[in-house]
């Protein structure tokens, strides 16, 4: 997984930037139930993943009120 830029994320529709948020969600559920059993190597994927949820629900945010 990689960081997502803001500017990448702003150009998306609000459906396209949900459907995202709700994919990342689940991977990060995913990471979190390895990282539970040691299974997970990368334990940064975690965050990186906290991190884009966040900055997709800032956009979505700007796109409500703006």
């Amino acid at each position: 997984m990689k960081t997502i830029q803001a500017k990448d994320v702003l150009g998306n529709s609000v459906k396209e930037l949900i459907k995202k948020r709700n994919e990342l969600k689940k991977e990060l559920f995913d990471y979190m139930l390895k990282n539970s059993i040691r299974a997970l190597k990368q334990t940064h994927l975690i965050k990186v993943a906290k991190r884009n949820i966040a900055r997709i629900n800032t956009a979505l945010a700007s796109k409500r009120v703006g």
